[in-house]
């Protein structure tokens, strides 16, 4: 019998917590059970198993980060807002890694979860919404929104990597990065019609 009070909400929780202890790929269900001082089985009567589990993570993980890009970005605009927006994004992915993770990774989600989940729809209004603070449209808007989620991602998963060996700060070349992509955003040429795919 499952203990009083455990939830999917629950168990979710403490799937995440794990994720960002152990990373994402090696969170198991026996894991989280122990965590929660229960049987296995128990968390089958509040989860469908790892991948729903993983895709609960995702959704959690989506909606924290996108509260505080909001947080952190209203108010603002220009570069003012893509620092906050970037910086945001950048401290989240230190502070969950594992729940980070779980947001860039290609996972099944269910379809009814994933309709109730404002995450991952706020942060698609949210990022389109500071571009269009430089005065971006279709289809630009979405070539800089993936160029956008590439930098960003890149860069912080390389940072958690290892990858930054250089003496030189990744702090630094992150603010320059920034200071790239404001200056980018700001002359962006407009697609024509008839362009190359």
């Amino acid at each position: 019998m499952a203990r009083a009070g455990l939830t999917a909400e629950r168990v979710t929780i403490a799937g995440a917590e794990l994720a960002d202890e152990v990373g994402l790929d090696q969170v198991t269900m026996s894991q989280v059970a122990r965590r929660l001082g229960v049987k296995d089985a128990s968390l089958y009567t509040h989860v469908r198993g790892l991948e729903d589990l993983r895709g609960r993570i995702a959704l959690l993980a989506a909606d924290e980060k996108t509260i505080r890009i909001a947080e952190a970005t209203s108010g603002r605009a220009g570069k003012d807002a893509l620092v906050a927006f970037a910086d945001a994004w950048r401290e989240y992915a230190h502070q969950h890694p594992g729940r980070y993770t779980a947001t860039q990774t290609s996972i099944r989600i269910d379809p009814e979860l994933a309709a109730q989940a404002a995450g991952p729809r706020r942060a698609v209004e949210l990022t389109y919404g500071m571009l269009r603070g430089y005065g971006l449209a279709e289809p630009d808007l979405t070539d800089a929104v993936r160029l956008l989620r590439s930098t960003f991602h890149g860069f912080v998963a390389l940072e958690a990597a290892g990858g930054f060996a250089h003496e030189r700060s990744p702090q630094k070349s992150w603010v320059r990065a920034l200071d790239a992509l404001h200056t980018l955003l700001e002359h962006w040429h407009p697609s024509r019609e008839g362009d190359s795919a």
